[in-house]
């Protein structure tokens, strides 16, 4: 069970790029019309004075890719009113088992401790949505939107 293993943060480097890249050929087609390729995600946060991201790791297994913007960049395209959940992504096989729901809290606990009072993010809808993922968290709709998708948000 996911939830007794560690999950960790690891930075992007030489030697994982390319197994985290490969990791978004294990989504569903719907997924991947709605979650950005890794390896355009890492190459939007080496970009982004703004960004943070980082590899997941359940134990020693590579499971995922997130990438959080703290708000304070306007020139990457994310326009919020505090740290955005720019990207997040579990790999098809590790998907269901609570992995998702944690890194989200870890996320919640690091922006916590730097002084945020939420976090957004945004999905789209139709087939592969993250809508009920992200809506059993407590995020509620903002009524904005990040072009066609959904802003949401949720107080840390």
């Amino acid at each position: 069970m996911s939830s007794e293993r560690e999950i960790t943060f690891r930075r992007i480097t030489s030697e994982n790029v390319s197994e985290v890249c490969e990791l978004s050929e294990t989504l569903s087609p719907g997924q991947r019309g709605k979650v950005a390729d890794n390896g355009v995600s890492i190459a939007e946060g080496f970009c982004s004075e703004a960004a943070w991201f980082r590899a997941i790791y359940l134990d020693e297994t590579l499971v995922g890719f997130v990438m959080v913007n703290d708000g304070d960049e306007w020139d990457d395209g994310i326009e919020c009113d505090g740290p955005y959940l720019w990207r997040l992504m579990i790999a098809g096989p590790h998907q269901g088992a609570g992995v998702g729901r944690r890194v989200v809290e870890m996320v919640k606990q690091r922006l916590r401790r730097r002084g945020y009072d939420a976090l957004y993010t945004s999905y789209g809808l139709g087939e592969g949505s993250p809508e009920a993922f992200y809506k059993a968290l407590g995020f509620i709709p903002t009524g904005g939107c990040f072009g066609d998708e959904v802003e949401v948000r949720v107080a840390l």
